[in-house]
């Protein structure tokens, strides 16, 4: 059964799967993937999944439409399209067509209803919007306006960079905006803008920025062993982890962050995870994101245990993309009650922990930081990570300009 997505407290216009296009609610194969081999590696991934509003919320009641690639809106009430997760430091990448005389834009670590004058405020408005607009394409309205730039092709191609306080904008390869904000707003959806006409969005892709290193190829220095998995660093620089029960846990801990790892399932149909949030010193005591590659009849739809990806007993990931013997990236982004994990770039898993706040993440909904876990879960695991990289989310409730 289909169910609207729940928001954290958001004010939101819900709009139940049956309004949208059954093209946006149907979890199908996946869309040909943009990314390359370098792109995943760099710590790319797709936004936007080219089929479905999967990872994504409407805050109004514009007729977004996903389908062959393309998001688009063309009538409606004036909105965002909204991320699910909120994120930080980041270069966000998007291919946009607008019709005659549209207006629209790309929001930035915004809150889900930003009025007119939030944009100077409390988020951020890259406009796409005609030459004599008074903030045309490429402008952060409110902020900072650019020279109109030239109308450029059919499709057009924006880059823009939020790190910290600093906002760039780079339109069809040229680079039209570089603007400091000395009280920057800290974190915030991503938000895709109707105001009128017709606007089409494909492409969407995302890089977090800030990525510390947890692993330094060489030992296990930042990190507890527990029996009776064995774990070892080859001489390739990864992290083999082999048998259980046990587990291998970090001594940093994290509340809201972004992940990035790549893993291989050495033994077919083995069993591991990624846990977070952990209580310290517990065996597996956290949330755990699942690697089983394993699905059944034949249907990568149909994960045989909640599938790599998936929020393990809380939601199963709704594709099995990675394959056993092969190198696969990870990402897992957790804000709040919120998390979100993809799988070489395809986004497989959005949860919101609507439990009752509790100490023990198996209990209920913890938001307290806890400790990172790589599973050992039986005598037949056997596993390698590498490139295992954290940036951290400054608190919701932090004071803008104290990053």
């Amino acid at each position: 059964m289909n169910r609207c997505w729940k928001p954290r407290t958001w004010s939101l216009v819900l709009v139940c799967p049956l309004m949208l296009t059954m093209a946006s609610v149907t979890a199908g194969a996946p869309a040909e993937n943009p990314l390359t081999p370098e792109e995943l590696r760099e710590g790319w991934v797709l936004l936007f999944d080219g089929a479905t509003l999967f990872g994504w919320t409407p805050a109004s009641k514009a007729n977004w439409r996903a389908a062959d690639g393309i998001l688009s809106a063309s009538e409606g009430e004036p909105g965002l399209l909204l991320t699910n997760s909120e994120f930080t430091d980041y270069v966000l990448r998007v291919d946009f067509r607008a019709g005659p005389g549209a207006n629209s834009g790309v929001f930035l670590r915004t809150p889900p209803n930003p009025g007119p004058d939030d944009v100077a405020t409390k988020c951020y408005e890259v406009n796409i919007a005609p030459a004599d607009n008074p903030f045309p394409t490429g402008s952060l309205v409110r902020r900072q306006r650019v020279e109109p730039p030239s109308a450029g092709g059919d499709w057009r191609r924006m880059e823009v960079t939020a790190d910290g306080g600093r906002f760039s904008v780079v339109l069809d390869g040229k680079r039209v905006l570089d603007y400091v904000d000395p009280k920057p707003v800290l974190r915030g959806h991503i938000g895709l803008q109707w105001n009128g006409g017709t606007i089409e969005f494909r492409n969407v892709r995302w890089k977090p920025l800030g990525l510390k290193s947890l692993f330094n190829g060489k030992d296990l220095t930042g990190w507890k062993v527990y029996p009776e998995s064995t774990v070892r660093v080859t001489p390739e620089g990864s992290i083999h982890l082999a048998g259980g029960k046990g587990q291998l846990e970090s001594q940093g801990q994290y509340a809201d962050f972004t992940l990035q790892l790549e893993a291989m399932v050495n033994s077919p149909g083995s069993n591991s995870g990624v846990f977070f949030r952990c209580i310290p010193g517990e065996m597996m005591n956290g949330y755990e994101s699942q690697i089983h590659n394993g699905y059944k009849n034949g249907d990568r739809t149909q994960p045989a245990d909640c599938g790599t990806g998936g929020i393990f007993r809380r939601q199963n990931a709704r594709r099995i993309v990675a394959n056993d013997k092969e190198w696969f990236h990870k990402t897992i982004h957790a804000d709040g009650d919120h998390m979100a994990v993809w799988v070489n770039g395809y986004q497989v898993s959005d949860w919101a922990d609507t439990r009752k706040p509790a100490e023990n993440p198996r209990k209920g909904l913890r938001l307290k930081a806890g400790t990172l876990i790589l599973q050992g879960h039986d005598p037949t695991s056997d596993f390698l990570f590498r490139n295992l990289r954290i940036a951290t989310l400054p608190p919701a409730d932090a004071d803008a300009g104290s990053k």
